[in-house]
């Protein structure tokens, strides 16, 4: 029952309502100007994340219109502990970040304010994040390794005027360095992989979510999924896929099994038997945002995959030792 996109189109028709379906590249045309919701209810992020086999960067630039937030968070999840934290959070901004309307065009963002900055820019299939912030600094170059991504645009059954429209791009090798309290850290791109999640749209205040992301190599190929639920109505385009290679894989619907508590291992399985993974968690990276209306918490466990999936052409792949995240999210915004 899934629509894929195949011609270029707009996210919005004339209300303002979503065309609802999928795509593996960014096809759509994004125009906020055709939002038709009230301006405090439109999201916009970029959100960028890179892991090796114990440490994760990540990187923030986005708005919930009455709010916002611009910064940096560094840990190692092998050790269980956070190694900074910078940024700011923003009243009121609403369009003033000037976030791009298209995740893969060229594009630069730029956020300083004094001495501190943080500043994204893409040029075809590189992007390079960088921070410099107090005492703290990383450089980063992604490199994309798939030309395909995963494109969402669906809708909320609370409002006809509600969307989700978003662009996910895996499989990115990643290098760079952080530097921090006397210390330097380095990610290197035989083992480092980089993550972005680009989001727009306009949500209802309340929602809850399931996601999944990583890439790693089964073999020589690089592979990577994204898996999730709970982001609007996904009877007809879903955003569970599945990265091999230079091929892409699109799945339906995926479950999210949690045992007693968030450390027990997850069971993340689809419908149709082409998936089948056990997350075992080792650090839970827990975020809690109260901002003016803005109650948000999200638990993103990260930790060992494994399990099995399967390609459209029917042959089975085997994971072992991935290691990457899932997060269970309740927000109010």
């Amino acid at each position: 029952m899934q629509k894929q996109f195949i011609q270029p189109g707009p996210v919005l028709d004339q209300k303002g309502s979503p065309y609802p379906g999928y795509s593996t590249k960014s096809i759509l045309d994004y125009k906020r100007k055709a939002i038709k919701a009230s301006p405090f209810r439109i999201k916009e992020w970029d959100f960028y994340q890179v892991t090796d086999g114990t440490r994760c960067l990540q990187f923030t630039i986005g708005h919930a219109a009455y709010a916002g937030q611009v910064g940096v968070m560094f840990f190692d999840f092998a050790k269980g502990e956070k190694l900074a934290e910078k940024g700011t959070l923003l009243v009121l901004p609403f369009g003033s970040l000037h976030l791009p309307e298209h995740a893969e065009k060229d594009h630069v963002i730029n956020y300083q304010k004094k001495n501190n900055r943080i500043r994204f820019e893409a040029i075809h299939n590189t992007r390079h994040l960088s921070c410099k912030w107090d005492d703290f600094e990383a450089e980063i170059i992604l490199t994309r390794q798939n030309e395909n991504s995963l494109v969402i645009n669906v809708p909320f059954d609370e409002s006809p005027k509600a969307f989700y429209y978003n662009h996910k791009i895996n499989c990115m090798l990643a290098e760079g360095f952080v530097r921090y309290g006397g210390q330097q850290y380095h990610f290197s791109p035989e083992d480092s992989f980089g993550l972005l999640d680009w989001g727009r749209g306009v949500w209802p205040f309340h929602n809850e979510w399931y996601w999944s992301n990583g890439t790693g190599y089964i073999g020589d190929k690089i592979f990577g999924f994204n898996l999730g639920c709970g982001f609007g109505n996904t009877k007809t385009a879903t955003e569970n896929i599945l990265f091999f290679g230079d091929t892409v894989h699109k799945l339906g619907e995926v479950r999210f099994d949690l045992g007693s508590d968030y450390d027990k291992p997850w069971h993340i399985y689809d419908l149709e038997g082409r998936l089948d993974l056990i997350l075992k968690p080792i650090y839970d990276r827990t975020t809690r945002t109260k901002l003016l209306w803005v109650d948000n918490c999200c638990h993103q466990m990260f930790g060992e995959f494994k399990g099995k999936a399967v390609l459209d052409d029917g042959s089975e792949i085997t994971i072992e030792n991935l290691i990457s995240f899932a997060e269970h999210a309740i927000n109010n915004w």
